[in-house]
């Protein structure tokens, strides 16, 4: 999973500095706001991967990598989207709040110095769905139609019925 999303962070900073090379400002400034969400998500990634689960602080160091990819993703929603890419502000919007909703989660599993495994996996369902909508936003920015049973894709003809 770590390769994975670091390939998919990889290809959206490509993607975006590839479409980042007009004059457009507003253009550039969502390519600039996305580079440093990429690179926080990867230093965030690289921090939980690295920690020791053997560590007396390993839950701890989870809990705050884990808030800070809450924050990373409330970032991500709040970037101002150009145009041409406003049928990602829901997704962008959506990963925030599935993140949010998994790091609350998470906190609850670990709280009262117990673990609670039915939050955790819970938890762990809501931060799956985050990372699925960045691999969609992903996706789209790479000019792709993402793949799916739970994706509707309705035809620009077919919105405006």
């Amino acid at each position: 999973m770590k390769n994975k999303l670091i390939a998919l962070i990889t290809s959206l900073l490509l993607c975006v500095m590839l479409a980042g090379c007009g004059e457009d400002p507003k253009l550039s400034k969502f390519k600039t706001e996305m580079d440093a969400f990429c690179n926080e998500i990867v230093e965030i990634d690289k921090g939980i991967n690295n920690i020791n689960p053997e560590s007396e602080t390993a839950k701890d160091e989870l809990l705050n990598y884990l808030n800070q990819a809450d924050d990373a993703f409330r970032k991500l929603s709040n970037i101002s989207v150009p145009e041409e890419f406003s049928y990602l502000k829901d997704l962008m919007t959506e990963a925030s709040q599935d993140m949010t909703e998994a790091v609350s989660l998470y906190h609850d599993a670990f709280s009262n110095n117990s673990y609670n495994e039915y939050t955790f996996d819970y938890a762990t369902e809501y931060y799956k769905r985050a990372y699925t909508r960045l691999t969609y936003i992903i996706t789209l920015l790479h000019g792709e139609t993402p793949e799916g049973d739970d994706i509707i894709i309705y035809e620009e003809t077919e919105a405006l019925e």
